[in-house]
């Protein structure tokens, strides 16, 4: 990682990284692919502001795809990228995103080692999210690019380990494949955490959740600036609801709020219950109401004061993080030897 002055401003740093010069990036900074959240106006957005946009693809709806594919193609002539949940994708689904020409696709949440080839052959880098070193060994197998060590702090989905424990690991064990971090990261702050740890960048998700450009009601994205560390928990009640049966170890990190609080630990009652749930869950959906619907939030909310336009968030946090970083050696001393 090496810091140089800007052509601009010889006052300002910025922070050179394997990530941000594969994608010729103003910040090491990437959107997290959040389905149904990280649209083409949120990917062109990042992009222009000098990170790294990323359309989350989700469960592969391909008319969500097609216009939210179309619009970050005309919003940005920035490298951009997609997202897809391994699991539950195809090879269909993964074509038609190429078609898009991205500059990367990110994998995550199972084996991607059946989808490397058809991305290479694409002449597109490859991103792999794991969560743990065993995951890691898939993607350095399938050839990934780069490898997103995601911790547990992270909303949305993911399983166990934090992401302090695992960022070096990840590092160490798959050197020289760089490493990005994803969980909790809202800030300069943890920014230049991750970097000085040796990550060539980060993910944001939760916070560029909260800016204007993320697709969603205003009233969820309030309720994340609201929210504390302490109302999200790792669950698997709202994926039952929306009939999604993600495989272990993954459950999904949200607000808690009264449909968590009627049915967590009544699995089984609201499979027996769940046309009736599913239609005041889905009307919930469409009026935003944050008492039903799913709010996926990490840990980082707390630190989440107000919902920006999403180019000032990616500006602000790069900033800090390399005024940090360009601060860092003050902070160290020499003592002689007794």
């Amino acid at each position: 990682m090496l810091l140089a002055p800007t052509p601009a401003l010889e006052t300002k740093m910025a922070i050179t990284t394997a990530f941000t010069k594969a994608f010729h990036l103003s910040y090491p900074i990437g959107l997290a692919p959040m389905g149904g959240v990280a649209g083409g106006a949120l990917a062109a957005a990042v992009s222009n502001a000098g990170g790294l946009g990323l359309v989350g693809g989700g469960h592969g709806d391909r008319e969500w795809l097609a216009k939210e594919l179309a619009e970050v193609t005309e919003r940005t002539q920035r490298p951009w990228g997609a997202g897809l949940i391994t699991w539950n994708t195809n090879r269909q689904t993964l074509d038609f995103i190429l078609d898009y020409k991205p500059s990367v696709v990110m994998l995550s949440f199972g084996d991607p080692r059946p989808y490397a080839g058809a991305i290479k052959k694409r002449g597109v880098k490859l991103i792999c999210q794991v969560q743990s070193l065993e995951m890691a060994s898939l993607a350095q197998e399938a050839g990934a690019d780069f490898i997103v060590a995601q911790g547990t702090e992270a909303g949305g989905h993911g399983a166990h380990q934090a992401l302090f424990p695992l960022l070096p690991a990840v590092i160490d064990a798959f050197h020289p494949t760089p490493v990005l971090a994803a969980g909790g990261i809202a800030d300069g702050r943890g920014l230049a955490a991750v970097l000085m740890m040796g990550a060539c960048g980060a993910l944001m998700g939760t916070r560029l959740y909260a800016s204007d450009e993320a697709l969603g009601h205003r009233r969820i994205k309030e309720r994340i600036v609201q929210a504390t560390a302490q109302d999200t928990v790792r669950t698997r009640i709202f994926d039952t609801i929306r009939g999604y049966d993600w495989p272990k170890p993954f459950t999904g990190r949200a607000i808690k709020n009264r449909f968590f609080e009627k049915w967590q630990g009544r699995e089984g009652e609201l499979a027996d219950n769940l046309d009736a749930e599913r239609q005041a869950y889905n009307r919930a959906t469409q009026d935003g109401d944050p008492d039903i619907r799913v709010v996926f939030a990490g840990e980082g909310v707390d630190l989440i004061k107000s919902i920006e336009p999403a180019g000032e968030i990616v500006r602000q946090v790069g900033t800090e993080a390399a005024r940090l970083l360009a601060g860092g050696p003050h902070l160290s001393q020499v003592l002689p030897q007794k």
